[in-house]
């Protein structure tokens, strides 16, 4: 019974947050910026179209500076009210895979990936600058461990931030496609991880 209750608050959430969207911008390539010749000019520049995705709500909303995600296009707090427990997949009662499986159930409208989970407390993103955003990705003490290679394939092939791009359920995708976010991101490491100041 606990689990038909727990059912029908996770369709009771996705019915009133889905149907949000609005509308994204494309990605300019990675090639588009080959003509800036200043190097550091052209990293600042790969960083911030790359932003664009990272910024967007399907990203943002599993990377906040707290211990609670937002959902939907307005990134408004997570309803039923979930934290981020000891593993990034929620606390013992309330954990991710309650309501989230292993892909976008779109009769409830829940989203839903095999790996469904919050980012490091390391890596929260929400309010911050996108110099900051930068400098915490480029940062192995507050990315996960990984190198700038390792980032590279975190973001162009990891099957959990390829989400953003097939949501589902009227949500807005991220802009562009993730192969050509995963450019972007190797164009931006290739000319020397630059990151703006603010």
């Amino acid at each position: 019974m606990k689990w038909l209750g727990a059912a029908a608050a996770c369709l009771a959430l996705a019915m009133a947050a889905g149907g949000q969207s609005r509308e994204q911008d494309g990605l300019r390539t990675a090639e588009d910026f080959a003509g800036i010749r200043d190097r550091q000019a052209r990293s600042l520049a790969l960083f911030a179209e790359a932003g664009k995705v990272i910024r967007s709500p399907r990203c943002l909303n599993c990377h906040p500076v707290g211990d609670r995600p937002t959902q939907t296009d307005a990134m408004v707090p997570h309803m039923p009210a979930v934290t981020r427990g000891p593993d990034g997949m929620g606390a013992v009662a309330m954990r991710c895979t309650n309501c989230h499986r292993a892909g976008n159930f779109s009769v409830s409208r829940v989203p839903g990936d095999p790996a469904w989970h919050l980012a490091p407390v390391e890596m929260g993103w929400q309010g911050k600058s996108l110099g900051a955003i930068c400098r915490q990705i480029r940062d192995p003490a507050r990315n996960g461990g990984r190198s700038l290679k390792q980032i590279v394939d975190h973001m162009a092939t990891d099957h959990l931030v390829g989400w953003a791009w097939r949501p589902g359920a009227g949500r807005s995708p991220a802009p562009g496609t993730q192969a050509e976010f995963g450019r972007l991101i190797a164009a931006w490491v290739a000319s020397g991880a630059v990151c703006a100041a603010a």
